[in-house]
């Protein structure tokens, strides 16, 4: 069966722009092509792109997932030591929601009744280390980096809430511009493009343009970002790099 980038998209919840990225670095090619040069994927193209979401979830690098699906002639044994990571991962992610339930506990009992045990559920199953090593590997010699980590080690629970509260602000109105039809160059669009520049810049590092131009192509250059952008709504991601590129 062959399924156009938008029938695989929309059966897999993937992104189009996230299928052509994979197939512009080669790791998920359609095997055929329509008449018209449009892409289509058969049911091994289907499998393969599986296989990368899965490795993905288990924290493959996206440049090292080709090579591990390659090496592997035998696909079944390439699955099955996939389902064996991803229990491993349901175990954590069980104690993750055990540790979860336990912060409501104690946000409903107050902190006072707390046990020691208690403290230590609250952190069954995390492992910061995880995410922090991809970012040290990035940004970590980087004076931005460095300040921003200074700043939000001090931050609780009040500054994270004004922090999300803000950049929902700034989202919404850049969002309903878009859906208004509104320029890049419009004023009201390079207003609120001026006040996400100045969100990152009070809460995490100093950002000047040029250091927001960059954000925005990374905005869309890496589609983990892109993908989480157009939670906001579809194509919010390129709307936002194009503004601030015209700011």
């Amino acid at each position: 069966m062959a399924f156009t980038v938008g029938d695989l998209s929309r059966l897999t919840g993937v992104t189009v722009r996230a299928l052509h990225h994979y197939d512009q670095i080669g790791l998920v090619k359609p095997s055929q092509r329509s008449t018209a040069g449009y892409r289509l994927y058969d049911d091994c193209d289907a499998l393969r792109l599986q296989q990368v979401l899965v490795l993905r979830e288990l924290g493959v690098p996206l440049d090292e997932i080709g090579a591990v699906i390659d090496r592997e002639t035998d696909r079944a044994a390439l699955l099955r030591s996939h389902r064996v990571a991803l229990i491993e991962k349901r175990g954590r992610i069980d104690a993750m929601v055990a540790a979860v339930d336990a912060a409501l506990r104690v946000l409903e009992e107050g902190t006072r009744n707390m046990k020691p045990e208690d403290f230590k559920q609250l952190f069954d199953g995390f492992n910061p280390e995880d995410h922090d090593e991809e970012v040290r590997q990035r940004w970590g010699n980087t004076q931005a980096y460095k300040e921003s980590t200074r700043r939000t080690s001090q931050y609780g629970k009040a500054e994270w809430e004004a922090i999300k509260r803000e950049s929902d602000e700034i989202n919404t109105r850049l969002r309903d511009l878009m859906r208004q039809g509104a320029a890049a160059t419009d004023p009201a669009v390079q207003a609120a493009v001026e006040d996400h520049r100045l969100h990152i810049g009070r809460w995490y590092y100093p950002c000047s343009k040029e250091m927001h131009h960059g954000l925005g192509e990374m905005y869309i250059a890496d589609p983990r970002f892109t993908e989480n952008l157009d939670k906001v709504a579809p194509g919010f991601a390129r709307f936002l790099r194009d503004a601030i590129a015209a700011s």
